[in-house]
């Protein structure tokens, strides 16, 4: 069955979602940007069929909310009077607990069904123009469903593997946030702080892969994540404790010039790894 999804906000998961569901499925694929060269290069490029006003949005069957989590609220707070009572509201927030806690009670003012989301997929550099059809090629999803239907998880999971995803992941909004502080959050607090080094401005010569991949992600994109980490300070603040524990233990063993001690932490850091992947 043919529906009409919606995309708010053409940026790199944005543009990435109306390009891989338009290659990959029946759909048609409408979008909202406030940016009017986007909208002309998707229209160009075929990621989607037609651009949109929010007041159009009563004959769309999905919305993809893919704004920045303060965004994706104001959106919601001043659209959803335009919405079908059976339309289906996602969004792609990082965070969740903080997003659903006040889209939720506006999907049940209003009736429609708001399953929040997390596509697990991004690269350093945002934007339409970086977007890419196979972005989500055997990633993640995650779902939180909340008070939504098993039929709206049913048709988003669906939907979600015929576009490429290799994994579907149902949790809470709370698990999500402490999960995501640890998979996502602090991988790119320590990139920035380790990029804070006075020794970064030299780098050149010295650096290899071991370089690269740990400052890979602090090329970021400070806005958006800056909203991320003070949402989720919670978790992110138990996570970074927990961290700087850890690198003082390490510290302390190479200062004391421990060397059973240190032999024994970066056994068991590699055990980790190799066990876990």
């Amino acid at each position: 069955m043919s529906r009409v999804i919606a995309i708010v906000g053409l940026g790199l998961i944005g543009g990435s979602l109306a390009k891989a569901i338009s290659k990959y499925t029946d759909n048609k694929v409408w979008g909202i940007d406030n940016n009017p060269p986007v909208i002309d290069e998707a229209l160009e490029c075929n990621a989607i069929d037609r651009a949109i006003k929010p007041d159009e949005l009563n004959n769309a069957d999905i919305i993809f909310l893919c704004l920045y989590p303060d965004e994706c609220v104001d959106f919601i707070i001043k659209n959803a009077a335009y919405l079908r009572k059976d339309a289906i509201v996602t969004d792609v927030c990082g965070v969740k607990a903080s997003v659903v806690e006040k889209i939720l009670p506006i999907a049940k003012e209003y009736g429609f069904e708001y399953l929040p989301g997390h596509p697990m997929a991004g690269k350093e550099k945002g934007g339409f123009y970086n977007s890419d059809s196979q972005l989500f090629k055997g990633a993640s999803y995650i779902f939180t469903p909340c008070s939504c239907s098993q039929n709206t998880v049913n048709l988003l999971k669906t939907l979600a593997l015929e576009i490429g995803f290799g994994r579907i992941t149902i949790t809470t909004p709370k698990e999500h946030d402490q999960m995501i502080a640890f998979t996502s959050q602090i991988p790119h607090i320590l990139a920035c702080a380790y990029m804070f080094s006075p020794r970064s401005e030299k780098h050149y010569g010295y650096s290899a892969g071991s370089y690269r991949d740990i400052s890979r992600v602090a090329d970021i994109n400070e806005n958006l994540w800056t909203q991320a980490f003070i949402q989720n300070r919670e978790c992110l603040v138990k996570e970074t404790d927990e961290l700087i524990e850890n690198l003082t233990i390490l510290r302390d063993a190479v200062n004391n010039k421990d060397y059973l001690n240190l032999k024994a932490l970066l056994k068991k850091g590699g055990d980790l790894k190799r066990r876990l992947g």
